[in-house]
């Protein structure tokens, strides 16, 4: 007799939706379906509410309507990860994304907050965006007061990897005329 080993269950996207739906999880819940997997996300503080405050009225005002400003919705990657960002910048699209959910090749920039979640941020998200050729990946880093930038995905990694402080600059990668004061985001 062979031994049988239990087997995760992976969710897709379709199941997940109509789980939604079908009003599974409470109101107040903060999920994310990542590689398949249901994950239950930290609540968010003031602090990080705060950050994202900040980065959305920053970013409002230098790119005005050049971008589509997406705070905490989600973002398809594939049949298995729809996670939920805390920041992204997309490119301009007619509807708004009211027809679709934005994907990976519609992201400028995306930014996560982090202060409870810093190393799932630089772990199995990194990967995740890396993986899925998200070009440009910040961490809003709360607990060491820095900036860190990751650009050049290649292989679920990302080759250029910089931490700033507060009396650093940088351009975005996007949108290369863009110059962020970081003291303007921390």
């Amino acid at each position: 007799m062979s031994a049988v080993f239990p087997q995760k269950h992976l969710t897709d996207i379709a199941e997940w939706h109509r789980m939604g739906e079908a009003g599974i999880f409470p109101p107040e819940s903060h999920m994310e379906l990542i590689e398949g997997e249901i994950l239950h996300m930290a609540p968010i503080g003031f602090n990080h509410a705060g950050h994202l405050n900040r980065l959305n009225r920053l970013f409002n005002r230098l790119l005005d309507d050049q971008v589509v400003i997406s705070v905490q919705n989600p973002l398809q990657l594939d049949d298995l990860s729809e996670p939920e960002p805390d920041f992204v910048l997309l490119k301009p699209e007619a509807s708004f994304y009211t027809t679709r959910y934005p994907t990976a090749a519609d992201v400028l920039l995306l930014i996560e907050v982090s202060d409870t979640t810093l190393r799932f941020d630089r772990n199995q998200k990194l990967r995740l965006y890396a993986g899925h050729n998200i070009t440009e990946y910040w961490i809003v880093n709360l607990i060491d007061d820095c900036l860190e930038i990751y650009r050049q995905p290649q292989d679920g990694d990302y080759l250029d990897k910089s931490v700033l402080s507060k009396a650093d600059s940088l351009n975005l990668q996007a949108l290369p005329k863009i110059q962020v004061a970081v003291s303007a985001i921390l």
